[in-house]
């Protein structure tokens, strides 16, 4: 590793590693949570994870148990993982991954796995080599809810990059500019200042497009991808998100934009108008307001997440907008906020089925939207 540590740092040799503090909090968490849950060890795999826990996302498994034992097997790179989980001062042994009929041996329990987060057939592989069939992917989402101070600092500095995305909206939007090209401009914004090419998400199919510029009629196009807005995309093969459309004065331009930064997730939506909005477009513009002002309210005094949901989405019939929320029937999605963090979609969700709070610490994108044929 000592030709090209250097090579491995930020903007103007910036140190954009996880601190090595951030790593052993993070690993002693979950130590703590396995005695609490009655875990004896478990084995992370899924790249987030393994990003979260030891500050590097290579070919990697990393094993820890209740007793502390902390260690990363890597199959590729040995070196960089090393780099990338502080060296020396790494909170955790990192060794090379052995022959897999050894691997058993080496371990001073049988893991749990995350089945909930790896594909089905590699998960089934480790399964019949360590002998476990115990499942600790809803144990590692919780412990991820709560983000640290450090976290949420990173998510401020997405915010400052998602802001100048914003700006170059408002700059170069023009009438007759495609929502592709349009989108382009705020997407040179995010690449420029270190967005990394994919956003991680956790559900199937585990696709997302991060920049959503949807005007007029393509804000009512419908899509696979379980969102208020779908869009039609440049193609069958990618059918969300922005297409061909043209901005043209007057309508209601949605413009849905992700940036991550260091690999923390900001999302938010501004509407954008060339001239001006209808009286009846402003109405459901400070409805949604309301609903979302609501949801933080709710969320602010403790109230279920499942909770949040019944009550805004009262509000949301009252105001005349059952048939319009989060979509055009059938193709309606029911939540009105995620979490985010390393994922776009994490947990907990203003939905049915989460009945506890947003956690301190917690972060969340809420969004309310209202869905027509002719815009959104």
């Amino acid at each position: 590793m000592e030709a090209y540590p250097e090579d491995l740092l930020g903007p103007i040799g910036e140190d954009w590693r996880v601190p090595v503090s951030e790593l052993s909090s993070r690993q002693d968490c979950l130590i703590k949570a396995l005695v609490e849950e009655n875990y004896s060890a478990v084995l992370i795999q899924n790249p987030v994870d393994l990003y979260y826990f030891t500050g590097t996302r290579q070919n990697a498994s990393f094993y820890c148990s209740k007793d502390g034992d902390r260690k990363l097997y890597v199959r590729r790179s040995l070196s960089r993982a090393i780099h990338e989980s502080g060296g020396d001062d790494a909170p955790h042994e990192i060794v090379p991954f052995p022959r897999s009929k050894e691997f058993p041996r080496l371990l001073t329990h049988t893991p749990a796995l995350q089945f909930g987060a790896i594909p089905h057939q590699f998960g089934a592989w480790f399964s019949q080599l360590l002998g476990t069939d115990s499942d600790c992917t809803s144990l590692i989402h919780r412990l991820r809810e709560t983000k640290s101070d450090w976290e949420i600092s990173m998510m401020k500095e997405a915010a400052k990059v998602q802001s100048l995305m914003f700006d170059a909206v408002e700059q170069k939007g023009r009438e007759g500019i495609t929502e592709l090209e349009l989108v382009a401009e705020a997407e040179k914004i995010s690449r420029e200042l270190g967005f990394g090419g994919n956003v991680q998400m956790r559900r199937f199919p585990l696709q997302c497009d991060r920049g959503v510029i949807v005007a007029g009629r393509n804000g009512g196009i419908p899509s696979f991808f379980d969102s208020a807005v779908g869009g039609s995309g440049p193609h069958p093969q990618s059918s969300m998100g922005s297409g061909f459309q043209k901005i043209k004065r007057n309508e209601p331009v949605l413009v849905d934009l992700v940036h991550m930064h260091r690999g923390y997730v900001i999302d938010a939506t501004r509407m954008f108008a060339l001239g001006g909005l209808s009286s009846d477009w402003e109405e459901k513009l400070n409805h949604m307001k309301e609903i979302s002002d609501a949801v933080v309210s709710s969320l602010e005094v403790g109230m279920s997440c499942s909770d949040t949901w019944n009550t805004s989405y009262k509000l949301a019939e009252e105001f005349g907008y059952a048939q319009n929320l989060m979509g055009i029937q059938p193709d309606q999605s029911k939540f009105l906020g995620h979490s985010v963090g390393l994922e776009l979609d994490e947990s907990p969700v203003i939905a049915h089925g989460f009945d506890r709070p947003l956690p301190l610490g917690g972060t969340m994108a809420i969004e309310p939207k209202l869905i027509y044929a002719n815009g959104s």
